[in-house]
């Protein structure tokens, strides 16, 4: 709420940078858990508000008028987004 978007990708290099792990074993971490909390969230919310904002959303891209994928989509961006970070601050963490 606070933060940007991008700021998902700072905490999981953080965490990367900190614990260690061979890249790829960073990169599944990052993925996966960003995945699973943006994609949560994101149904969270949905939920709250009748699914009004992403079906419309969902008929303005080609997701032929999807809400649940719409809600993937989120969460696979974000997920690609928190694997790279974590994947750099592994690296780093190697150097």
């Amino acid at each position: 709420m606070y933060l940007p978007w991008w700021s998902l990708a700072a905490a999981a290099f953080i965490v990367a940078a900190l614990i260690p792990q061979k890249p790829w074993k960073a990169f599944l971490s990052g993925f996966l858990g960003l995945f699973l909390l943006w994609g949560i969230l994101a149904a969270w919310i949905d939920m709250k508000n009748q699914h009004i904002l992403s079906q419309k959303m969902a008929q303005i891209f080609p997701l032929g008028g999807s809400y649940i994928l719409l809600i993937l989509v989120t969460a696979l961006v974000a997920a690609i987004v928190g694997g790279f970070g974590a994947l750099t601050g592994s690296y780093v963490r190697k150097k």
